[in-house]
């Protein structure tokens, strides 16, 4: 119990210190007056999220007023999908899956990361987040790190924390988060 409030703890003070000042992400500055659509076209390497949310026309969505929680995933995330799937998921007789499986990165609060440790610990060590898509995400923390399970049981960790945005908080995660029965 102590190694868990610690490491929450910690989680926390770093966190705090994240939100003092912006991170980049793919070094690109993410800027606290844009919103979550914006500054993800300005990162190199959420450059297959943005062709995905253009394609399933969510974009207006996520430069609406909010507020949202967005886990975005890499295009290294991306990667894990196999390219033909990827490519079958961008056609527009898809769009309805595409939407659902990219709702399930989107959460319709903003929760910054101290936010989520203290839902954690507060439900004795594992937090239920309910996505926009219908999804239901397990949040952990593991070794000082905020993970996120999908129905899947495929387990995506936060990479960056604290991406403040003028309608919510963005999260880049290393998996692709998907509904129940669908594999990468």
């Amino acid at each position: 119990m102590f190694k868990t409030t610690a490491t929450l703890a910690a989680f926390a003070l770093t966190a705090g210190a994240a939100l003092a000042e912006n991170p980049t992400v793919g070094g690109a500055p993410m800027l606290a007056d844009k919103t979550i659509a914006e500054n993800a076209s300005a990162a190199p390497n959420l450059t297959t999220l943005v062709s995905a949310v253009t394609a399933a026309g969510m974009a207006e969505t996520l430069m609406g007023d909010g507020p949202f929680t967005v886990f975005a995933p890499t295009n290294d995330a991306f990667g894990m999908i196999s390219e033909a799937s990827l490519n079958a998921l961008l056609e527009e007789k898809n769009v309805a899956q595409l939407q659902q499986i990219l709702g399930c990165h989107v959460v319709a609060t903003e929760a910054f990361s101290t936010d989520i440790a203290g839902m954690i610990k507060d439900d004795g060590g594992m937090h239920v987040v309910p996505t926009v898509g219908g999804c239901e995400l397990q949040a952990y923390m593991e070794g000082g790190e905020l993970k996120l399970k999908d129905e899947n049981g495929r387990v995506a960790t936060v990479t960056t924390a604290d991406v403040d945005q003028s309608n919510g908080v963005v999260h880049v995660i290393d998996r692709v988060i998907l509904p129940s029965g669908q594999a990468g």
